[in-house]
Order: C-alpha cells, then structure tokens, then sequence
C-alpha cells in the first residue's frame, strides 16, 4: 500500500485507471476483479474528492487502489485487497514523510496512506474503517 502511493500519488497526468467521473463502472469492476463488493467511502467531510482508483497486484492476487485529493492537492489513497488476516488489528507504518494505517476486517485489508500529520491520517482511517463496517474503537 505504501508502496503503491509512492508510485501513484505524484503521478499528474495518470494517477487513476478509472475518474471518479465514472464511480458506477469504477466501483462493479473493481469489486468484479476482487470478488467482492466494494464500498467507496466518501471523504468529502475532510476535504478530499474522489479521483478515482485502479486495479493493483496485491501479494495474494488483485487489489485496488482508491485515490483522493484535496484543494491543496494533497493525495490520499485507500488499498483494499480481499485476502487478509481475521484480525481487526490497526498497524501504522512510517517511510520517509509517508504514513500508511492498516487495518484488516471482514475478511479484507484496508491501508490509508498520505502525507498528513499522524493524528488527522488516523482520523481519516477510523472513519474509513467504520464506514466500511469495521470497529475502529478496537484501536484506543
């Protein structure tokens, strides 16, 4: 997941495979390549729109890749692979000035990774995370 926002984020021209633009054809093929359905949280509340997202090879098999951008042009994404470990566990991974939050649920690993101050990235990903049906609560 860091990994893949180190490559992706600062991409101008190509950053997505599929604009937000097209979210319906987004969100089925996705879930289709998954085997899952997939949810596209909104993080209109903390200032970052959907740019759209692209299918990525995970270490299982596929994963997607969400990404989000505010005014300033700030870039979050949101890494989703269907193949994750029963715990509910949140880890925080930093490289150089990145911050990765991952959490697995439900049978699905999520990471949110940017370049935010930890507390606000954290923030972000409790509300992803119950907003994808998981308890971020587990996590205090």
């Amino acid at each position: 997941a860091d990994a893949a926002y180190a490559v992706f984020a600062p991409e101008q021209r190509h950053p997505v495979e599929v604009a937000a633009a097209d979210q319906p054809h987004l969100q089925a093929w996705l879930s289709r390549r998954l085997a899952r359905t997939l949810t596209i949280p909104s993080l209109d509340e903390y200032g970052f729109a959907l740019l759209g997202g692209r299918l990525l090879v995970g270490d299982a098999g596929p994963a997607a890749q969400l990404m989000y951008q505010n005014a300033a042009g700030e870039r979050l994404t949101l890494y989703i692979t269907p193949a994750a470990p029963a715990s509910a566990s949140l880890g925080l991974l930093r490289q150089a000035d990145r911050r990765t939050y991952y959490w697995a649920g439900g049978g699905a690993g999520y990471a949110l990774s940017g370049q935010l101050g930890e507390a606000r990235l954290r923030a972000i990903a409790g509300d992803v995370c119950a907003s994808l049906g998981g308890h971020p609560e587990a996590w205090r």
